[in-house]
């Protein structure tokens, strides 16, 4: 698959989605090759930010079990792949107008991270603002690839209404866990 091809993926519902429907990969295939090395981008780099730059990068940084909690976010990580797979497919499938198989809502749930994953690169940045601000735009890219992912997965025509239902639904849900794995880094 070209590159172009895969950082077109959030913006049409045309380039690159058949032919990654086409390779189907397996469930297993994407956690073993796809989610689980992508995932361990921000644990490992949380923990280096937090045990290199302490209370420079925020007030009570420096003070926190760093293996405690990026071994649990790791988890809940490679949880929420499983978790947001089903649920793509319960979503999806609970209306009459869209369909989506097992395999391609894991997809899906696949791909919708990677943004976010790779926006954890900054943590060797010591920025907060810059951080924030990329996490948010690699969340709004999320959800666009999600939208245009269920567009193309499901055969549907741009400005679906149902789609987009079916988007924020998820949306709902990914941001709801995202907030969940921050509270976690901030709890502890």
């Amino acid at each position: 698959m070209k590159i172009t091809s895969i950082l077109l993926l959030p913006i049409t519902r045309t380039t690159g989605w058949k032919e990654l429907q086409q390779r189907r990969p397996s469930i297993p295939t994407l956690a073993w090759c796809l989610v689980l090395p992508m995932s361990l981008l921000p644990p490992i780099l949380l923990y280096y930010a937090g045990t290199h730059y302490g209370d420079d990068f925020m007030a009570g940084f420096g003070d926190r079990q760093w293996r405690f909690i990026t071994t649990i976010l790791f988890l809940a990580e490679l949880l929420t792949f499983f978790v947001m797979g089903w649920l793509i497919h319960a979503v999806v499938n609970a209306t009459r107008e869209l369909s989506i198989d097992y395999q391609n809502a894991y997809l899906l749930a696949a791909l919708a991270p990677l943004p976010m994953w790779s926006a954890s690169i900054l943590l060797l940045i010591p920025s907060l603002l810059l951080n924030v601000i990329a996490e948010l735009g690699a969340l709004a890219l999320s959800c666009s690839l999600i939208y245009h992912g269920l567009q193309a997965l499901c055969e549907r025509r741009s400005n679906d209404v149902v789609t987009m239902s079916a988007t924020y639904t998820v949306m709902a849900a990914g941001v709801l866990a995202w907030g969940v794995l921050l509270g976690i880094i901030l709890a502890f």
